[in-house]
């Protein structure tokens, strides 16, 4: 039987971190501008789901991960169960035809089977393809962007991508919030703002301080700039990254603005695109500012930049890092044992990170 463009059904499937999620939607866009009638769900973690709601290129969100359901399951495995099969039956009663899945996981695409979507595309890494019915064979994601691995997929239904820029839409509602959030504070239209993002990488839990810049040296930047451009800065950071946040804030003799735990993830991309420049670790606030259109300056340290970093504009999104023999260090998805201290990343100069912030200033 043939599908029609119209009773196309597609569910990306999707359990990463921030970065992740925003690199499927040059993906996304392709699909909707080849097929405009088609119906997209979206299955991804419940920490990620605030900044797809306001799209309007996904029909439905589904929101459940492994680690979603450990959490459900270790205060009740009656409600974890009672969780799994509810998505299930979601699932299910959207006829879907058609998946991407990028879990790299067999059991999203053995869930994809069971609900009855017949075309299931990914990748096989590890053997774990097994119930894929399109598949590339996957090492680990080295030598190009993931946003060009996740389009390489798209053969499979003989679609090619036109505009490949991340994309992210804030609503009414956000923008609102937040711009109320920063009048009540002191930012006024017409200042020149920047973010400090000296947290980030929280998908990588414990080990995300590996791709930290220290706190320190974001202070002295900030400083600079607050003090050479008459700059108001603005620190952010989730609930967890209130040490890093007083590091930065107590170092500073032209005090930010702290927004710590203040800022819920469906307002901070309103809040972002307020500002005229985000300086931050390789992490989610970054790859948000990206898909905004707003200025970055980045340190990378472990990661490969040119497979996670800014994407695709490079101009308006430097990145500073310290190439070692060892960097990168994060291959085939594994983090090893540092024996260096961090050297990669401690190695980058605060003149370094104030030249590059700067030239994107003037």
């Amino acid at each position: 039987m043939i599908i029609t463009d119209e009773q196309k059904r597609i569910l990306i499937i999707n359990p990463f971190g921030i970065g992740d999620v925003l690199f499927t939607t040059p993906l996304i866009r392709a699909l909707r501008e080849k097929y405009p009638d088609c119906f997209i769900g979206y299955w991804c973690n419940r920490r990620v789901r605030p900044l797809l709601e306001a799209s309007p290129k996904i029909n439905r969100l589904f929101d459940l991960n492994r680690g979603d359901l450990k959490k459900i399951y270790q205060e009740s495995f009656f409600a974890g169960l009672a969780e799994a099969l509810k998505l299930g039956r979601e699932i299910k009663k959207c006829n879907f035809n058609i998946c991407f899945d990028f879990s790299l996981d067999y059991r999203y695409s053995l869930v994809a089977k069971i609900t009855g979507i017949r075309k299931r595309i990914g990748f096989n890494y590890k053997n774990r393809g097994r119930f894929l019915t399109d598949k590339v064979d996957l090492v680990s994601y080295s030598g190009k962007h993931i946003v060009e691995y996740y389009l390489d997929l798209l053969r499979f239904l003989h679609v090619e991508a036109g505009d490949r820029a991340l994309e992210l839409t804030v609503s009414a509602q956000a923008e609102s919030k937040a711009q109320n959030m920063l009048a009540a504070r002191g930012i006024e239209k017409g200042d020149l703002v920047i973010g400090i993002a000296a947290g980030a990488g929280g998908s990588w839990g414990k080990d995300a301080v590996y791709k930290h810049w220290p706190a320190l040296k974001f202070a002295q930047v900030a400083d600079r700039l607050a003090a050479e451009f008459k700059a108001k800065i603005i620190v952010l950071g989730d609930e967890t990254e209130h040490p890093i946040s007083e590091v930065i804030i107590n170092a500073m003799a032209n005090k930010p603005l702290d927004l710590t735990g203040k800022v819920k993830l469906e307002i901070l991309p309103a809040v972002i695109r307020n500002l005229n420049l985000l300086i931050s670790n390789d992490g989610g606030p970054m790859h948000m500012a990206c898909a905004l259109g707003i200025k970055t300056v980045s340190v990378f340290g472990p990661v490969s930049e040119l497979v996670y970093g800014p994407y695709p504009d490079k101009r308006n999104h430097p990145v500073l890092k310290w190439d070692m023999e060892c960097r990168p260090c994060y291959r085939d998805f594994r983090l090893p044992v540092c024996d260096k201290d961090r050297e990669c990343l401690k190695s980058v100069s605060v003149e370094a990170v104030f030249a590059a912030a700067s030239a994107l200033l003037k």
